[in-house]
Parts: structure tokens; sequence; C-alpha cells
């Protein structure tokens, strides 16, 4: 009985892993493509290369703290755990800057079209 469970734990901390590293991956990926997609906008001179990298990297620093909440259920010793919640607060908090640039790139990007749509008041 003892081995059974040693054997089901063995593959729970491998499937964990694999786990950990497919979204880390999901999370480099993600990042990469955005990266290339905003060089190619910006050489075109499209508009709206900032927001784009900012949600992509919003994205991306979500699978990465996906990965670093599922990699907590394996740790095995407290500094192993103060180091992996160092590393969660500090993309949590990154997460939280992307998400409030986003939303001031948003407005900004929309100001301009609020104030076109809006009558002036000399015509009246």
């Amino acid at each position: 009985m003892p081995e059974l469970l040693e054997l089901f734990e063995h593959g729970f901390s491998e499937l964990v892993q694999l786990g950990v590293v497919l979204l880390e991956l999901v999370g480099v990926v993600v990042l990469l493509v955005t990266t290339a997609r905003c060089i190619i906008s910006l050489l075109k001179r499209r508009g709206g290369v900032r927001l784009t990298l900012a949600e992509g990297i919003a994205l991306a620093l979500e699978f990465k703290l996906g990965g670093e909440v599922l990699r907590t259920v394996i740790v095995r010793q407290w500094n192993e755990l103060l180091i992996l919640g160092a590393i969660i607060v500090l993309r949590g908090a990154l997460t939280f800057l992307i998400h409030w640039e986003i939303k001031n790139e948003k407005a900004h990007l929309d100001a301009p079209k609020k104030h076109d749509d809006q009558p002036d008041a000399d015509t009246h």
C-alpha cells in the first residue's frame, strides 16, 4: 500500500510539473506573438500598438501567474513557498498595473472620439 501511495504522489507531482511547464510555455508564446504583432504594427505605423502590447503582456502574465499558483501544490519547504509567494505577489502587482495602464490607454484612445461626437458650442 505505501508503494501505491508513493507511485500516486510521484504521478501527481509529474502531472503538476507538466501543467506548470505548459502554462509557462503558453505565457511565453503569447508574449512573443504579441511582441511580433506589435513590431509589425509599429513598422506599418498603425495606431493602438501600446494597447495591444499591454493586453498581450497582461495575458502572458496571467498564464505565468497560473503556473506559479499551480507550482504551490507541490512545494515541500517553507523557503520555497515564500519565494513562490513573493513571485505571485510581484506578478499580481504587475498584472494590476498593466490592467490600470490598459484602462488609461483605452480612455486616452476614446477621448478624441468622444470629443469629435460632441457638437461645437460655437455653432449653437
